[in-house]
C-alpha cells in the first residue's frame, strides 16, 4: 500500500512539473523608472496576457541594460528579465511567445525607441514594429508586427 501512495505521489509530482516550468517561464522583473507611466502601461499589458510581473523602480537603467548586453541605440524605456532574457521596450506579447517557445542563443529582444501604438504607449501605430535580436554578432531583426 505505501509503495501505491509513492508512485501515486510521484505521478502526480511528474504531471504538474510542466505546469510549473510554465508558470516560470511566464514570470520576470520588469525594472522601470519610478515615473514613468508607459512602462507601467506595459507591465499591466503583460499581466492581461498572463505574465506575472514584478516591478523595480530604478532612477537609472543602464546597469541592468549593460548586464543583458543592450547596445544603446536598441535600448528602450524598460528592460522586462525572464528568465536568461531581457525585453528592451515596448515588444509586443506575440514576440516574447515566441522567444520564450524558441529559446534562441541571443541575450534580448528589442523594440527600440517608444514607438506610437506599441503596447503601453498611447496613439495609432504608423506602421511595422520592428523587434530586433541582441546577442553576441550584430543585432538583426527577429519579429516584425
Amino acid at each position: 500500500m505505501r509503495l501505491l501512495k509513492v508512485l501515486a505521489f510521484a505521478m502526480f509530482m511528474l504531471a504538474a512539473s510542466p505546469l510549473a516550468a510554465d508558470e516560470i517561464a511566464m514570470s520576470g522583473i520588469l525594472y522601470k523608472n519610478p515615473s514613468c507611466g508607459c512602462c507601467a502601461a506595459w507591465g499591466e499589458y503583460l499581466r492581461e496576457n498572463g505574465f506575472t510581473v514584478e516591478i523595480v523602480n530604478m532612477a537609472d537603467l543602464t546597469s541592468i541594460k549593460q548586464a543583458h548586453g543592450v547596445p544603446l541605440e536598441y535600448e528602450g524605456c524598460h528592460t522586462f528579465v525572464i528568465g536568461d532574457y531581457a525585453i528592451e521596450g515596448h515588444v509586443p506579447v506575440a514576440a516574447i511567445l515566441k522567444l520564450l517557445d524558441e529559446q534562441p542563443d541571443i541575450r534580448a529582444i528589442s523594440l527600440p525607441g517608444m514607438p506610437t501604438g506599441s503596447p503601453g504607449m498611447g496613439g495609432d501605430k504608423d506602421g511595422p514594429f520592428t523587434v530586433y535580436a541582441i546577442g553576441d554578432g550584430e543585432p538583426g531583426v527577429y519579429y516584425t508586427e
